[in-house]
C-alpha cells in the first residue's frame, strides 16, 4: 500500500477511535472496545480482521498462533487496543514487536481507558527503510541494534 494510503487509514481509525470512547466512554474489557472499533472501521468500507493469528519461526521451531493481532486493517494497519488507566513502556514494545513480525510500517496503540482519546493514542512506526513518516507529532520507537 502507498504510504498516502496507510496515512489516510490510521486517519479513519483514529476517528472511529475517538467516536467509540466518546460514545462508550473508559471502563469495559478490551474485548468490546475491539468490537465496537472493527464495526465503526467496517462501516466506513474497510476490510478488518480481528484477532488475527501470526505465526512465529525461529532456530526451525514454528509457533503457528504466537500472538493474535488485535485489529489488522486492509492488510496494512495494525492497531493494538487497551483499556487500562495508563499505557505502560511494554505496550509500545509490544507493538512493535507485533509491527515487525508481521513486517508493517505503522501501528496504532488505541487506549480505551484512558481519561480523554488523545491521552490513550499513540503511534508506533517500525523503522522500514521503505517508509517515511509524515512531519506530525509521531511516537518513534527504535529498532534495537543488531549484532
Amino acid at each position: 500500500m502507498e504510504h498516502c494510503g496507510i496515512e489516510r487509514l490510521a486517519k479513519i481509525a483514529i476517528d472511529c477511535g475517538f467516536r467509540v470512547h466518546a460514545e462508550i466512554g473508559p471502563g469495559l474489557l478490551e474485548a468490546a472496545y475491539e468490537a465496537f472499533l472493527a464495526v465503526h472501521l467496517a462501516d466506513r468500507g474497510l476490510r478488518v480482521e480481528t484477532q488475527k493469528p501470526v505465526p512465529i519461526a525461529y532456530r526451525g521451531v514454528v509457533i503457528r498462533d504466537a500472538f493474535r493481532a488485535d485489529l489488522l486493517v486492509e492488510g496494512s494497519l495494525l492497531i493494538e487496543v487497551k483499556s487500562v488507566e495508563r499505557l505502560s513502556p511494554v505496550h509500545t514494545k509490544q507493538l512493535l514487536t507485533y509491527l515487525r513480525l508481521l513486517d508493517q510500517p505503522l501501528g496504532l496503540l488505541m487506549n480505551f481507558g484512558a481519561d480523554l482519546f488523545r491521552n490513550g493514542l499513540k503511534r508506533v512506526i517500525n523503522n522500514r527503510s521503505d517508509y517515511v513518516a509524515p512531519s506530525i507529532a509521531i511516537s518513534r520507537v527504535s529498532n534495537p541494534p543488531s549484532d
